[in-house]
């Protein structure tokens, strides 16, 4: 549930590629263009509409819950409401694993949590009360190309002059930033392991402070950026000017920002008990070199793994492609056989059938997605100002 999403999208191709048969739900009438949308057997479901969510779930072996309703009006009430349906429908459909990705709580008094950290916990209680073996994974700061932390932070640093302000009170925070393909790893293990109940951390292998974080992406990205600490930086005054910078959704920065004040680090780490991946826990220098290094590429070419090949029939801004419309998903650019999305060659086979897509079977999650959020495409702020203004 949240197929379409970030870390949804990259989780789907984890588990076909290990056999497994996924159901994937949509909320409203067309789907991503992602690379397995073919692969996938797919169930309408609002998780607001309790009697759509059961029959999503009906004869399904393992539900992973990856819906929230981050920037939406009155988002803690429709995520409640929305987690005692999926509980509700695990009960009555006889799912065995329920597991649900949230993110890391703070230790401390819950009027002291942001809204955003305290509706993911109120979640994770009432999912935990299902009649299930429940499992929540809560994640730390997922890094890859489209996540929307990793965007903020990349757009901020690319976007801002070469003299960096940082608020003080987000120049102590400590966080360990978790590469999305490690967060999928988890993801599928938990699936396959019915017996680990309670919560887990999912972190990468670094504690930094989010200064230190925006220099370790201007190493990797080769900017010269000097950070000068600001004492009176409000956070409703932090949140307006990173709205008005980056391409996010002004309200889903609006919801992300006032979680920043708090440390997000492990407890108990969901490797210890799922063990990681064989090649071990990405460090948050490689993790933000791989997500760059696929987002700049240019002419590689990438090999869509489903089998059904590429996104045949996708309306891709209004050009189809062999004849055929599916489900009328727009993506975002001019494409398909041999023309370039933002610099990434689509269905350009390489030699060594590697992909670029990071949706696809057996490519790096880190990497971008053709299905991915127009608002996490690579523009420079002189790109975005043209933009606005209309120039061509």
């Amino acid at each position: 549930m949240g197929a379409s999403g970030y870390v949804g999208s990259r989780l789907v191709p984890e588990l076909l590629g290990r056999g497994h048969d996924v159901v994937a739900t949509y909320r409203g009438t067309r789907r991503a263009a992602y690379p397995w949308v073919r692969d996938v057997e797919w169930r309408r479901a609002d998780v607001l509409d309790e009697a759509q969510v059961v029959a999503a779930v009906e004869g399904a072996d393992a539900v992973c819950y990856l819906v929230h309703g981050l920037g939406e009006d009155d988002f803690m009430t429709r995520d409640r409401q929305a987690a005692d349906n999926v509980r509700h429908a695990v009960g009555v459909g006889g799912v065995g694993r329920l597991v649900y990705l949230s993110g890391i709580v703070p230790d401390g008094p819950r009027e002291e949590l942001s809204d955003h950290l305290l509706s993911r916990l109120e979640v994770e209680e009432i999912l935990s009360s299902a009649e299930s073996s429940v499992l929540t994974l809560r994640a730390s700061m997922v890094i890859g190309a489209g996540s929307t932390s990793f965007e903020v932070m990349r757009q901020l640093s690319e976007r801002l002059p070469v003299v960096q302000t940082v608020p003080a009170w987000m120049a102590t925070t400590l966080i360990q930033p978790v590469a999305v393909a490690d967060a999928v790893h988890f993801l599928a293990e938990a699936l396959e392991r019915p017996d680990v109940t309670g919560h887990l951390d999912v972190v990468g292998p670094d504690r930094v402070t989010y200064a230190e974080l925006l220099r370790a992406y201007a190493a990797e990205s080769g900017l010269v950026r000097i950070q000068v600490p600001v004492w009176l930086a409000p956070v409703d005054a932090v949140t307006r000017v990173v709205g008005a910078v980056v391409d996010v959704p002004a309200a889903l920065v609006g919801s992300l920002i006032p979680s920043l004040g708090h440390d997000m680090v492990a407890g108990r780490d969901a490797a210890g008990e799922l063990g990681a991946a064989e090649s071990g826990p990405l460090p948050v220098a490689e993790a933000i070199r791989r997500s760059l290094g696929r987002a700049r590429a240019g002419g590689a070419g990438a090999r869509w793994a489903g089998t059904h090949g590429p996104a045949e029939g996708a309306l891709v801004d209004g050009a189809v492609i062999d004849g055929a419309v599916i489900d009328g998903a727009v993506v975002d650019g001019v494409v398909v056989d041999g023309v370039f999305i933002d610099g990434v060659l689509i269905d350009g086979a390489m030699g060594d059938g590697s992909a670029l897509d990071g949706a696809a079977i057996g490519g790096d999650p880190m990497a971008p997605s053709v299905g991915d959020p127009p608002w996490s495409r690579h523009r420079t702020l002189y790109q975005r100002l043209r933009d606005s203004a209309g120039l061509p």
